[in-house]
């Protein structure tokens, strides 16, 4: 835990020094202590002041966020599953944001003001998992896996409903804003976006790592954590509705990013094991990590053509996770 907290600052101060206006690691460091009205005696421009403190630590500290609240995620939500293959996808959460933002800027609501692309994005979050927890409660199977099957037959419907919207968009300004939105990107965040998604995912993390033991007692089956005292079915309840919170304030101000909330929690598994207690914070620190350098390299791997940083987790999240399946099935071919 407190490697990761130290790579989480690095890549901060890492993230915040580099771009087309690059400044000295020092600086950047002098600035944020000067922030804290710790004087450091290093000098640095009104430029660069300017630079690191509106321009890239907001776009930072958002990318910091949305990944710490898909890994935490992600993490939970193979545990409520006990299936490491689930991602907060699964449940509805970032299709029903794609839907909402979709929307909001196919009926033209997004031109009503700044803030109602991420607040349609939110509530189609919030709409998608309520459904689908009415669903599975009218079913009345306590099985996890009709959830699971709820959640991707919703996608579906809501991935069906996103490509008619695509498919007679009638402008092609409105065709690429839609697209842009899909594949996830923190660019011109600003502080106000910091301020949107800080509490709810904030609250949501420390609420999440509260349930790490009860989460270990769900991996042996219902019927040993119930026996144990754990009142599963309100469990699973309030994970899901916190997993739904957390990405789906996310996904309202970066758009859809993929990957973070699968390939992350497999790796800090191999750190850490399947203790939840730990598992849960150092997934969120691992997948504020994972974002923070992969929109560094969305900014400066092609300059001057700027990459969504969706398409780079993608990119870099897709052949580790093809890796990580691989050897876990080469450890398991042993006698």
């Amino acid at each position: 835990m407190i490697g990761l907290s130290a790579a989480l600052l690095a890549a901060v101060v890492f993230a915040s020094s580099v771009g087309p206006v690059h400044v000295p690691f020092e600086r950047t460091v002098s600035i944020m202590l000067t922030k804290l009205h710790i004087n450091t005696g290093t000098p640095f421009s009104e430029r660069e002041l300017l630079v690191v403190s509106q321009v890239r630590w907001p776009r930072v500290l958002t990318g910091a966020m949305v990944g710490a609240a898909l890994g935490i995620s992600g993490a939970a939500m193979q545990g409520v599953f006990r299936n490491p293959l689930v991602e907060p996808g699964y449940a509805g959460v970032s299709s029903g944001a794609a839907t909402g933002a979709v929307c909001a800027l196919f009926f033209g609501w997004s031109q009503i003001g700044r803030w109602a692309l991420p607040l349609s994005a939110f509530i189609g979050a919030v709409v998608a998992v309520l459904a689908i927890m009415v669903v599975w409660r009218a079913s009345r199977s306590k099985s996890i896996a009709t959830l699971l099957l709820l959640g991707i037959g919703v996608n579906a419907l809501l991935s069906a409903l996103i490509n008619m919207m695509v498919a007679s968009s009638s402008n092609d300004q409105e065709l690429r804003s839609i697209i842009f939105w899909l594949q996830g990107g923190l660019e011109a965040r600003t502080w106000d976006h910091v301020r949107l998604i800080a509490i709810p995912i904030a609250a949501g993390c420390l609420l999440t790592v509260a349930f790490g033991r009860r989460l270990n007692m769900m991996l042996l089956g219902d019927d040993q954590a119930a026996s144990s005292g754990v009142n599963v079915r309100r469990t699973r309840y309030i994970l899901l509705a916190l997993a739904s919170l957390m990405t789906g304030s996310a996904v309202a101000v970066s758009g859809i990013i993929g990957f973070v909330g699968l390939v992350v929690p497999h790796i800090i598994r191999l750190i850490t094991g399947p203790d939840h207690r730990f598992l849960l914070p150092a997934s969120a620190l691992g997948g504020a990590i994972f974002l923070v350098l992969a929109d560094v390299v969305s900014r400066t791997v092609l300059q001057p053509v700027t990459l969504q940083a969706g398409v780079v987790c993608a990119c870099i999240g897709a052949p580790l996770f093809i890796a990580l399946i691989l050897r876990s099935r080469q450890g398991g071919a042993g006698p």
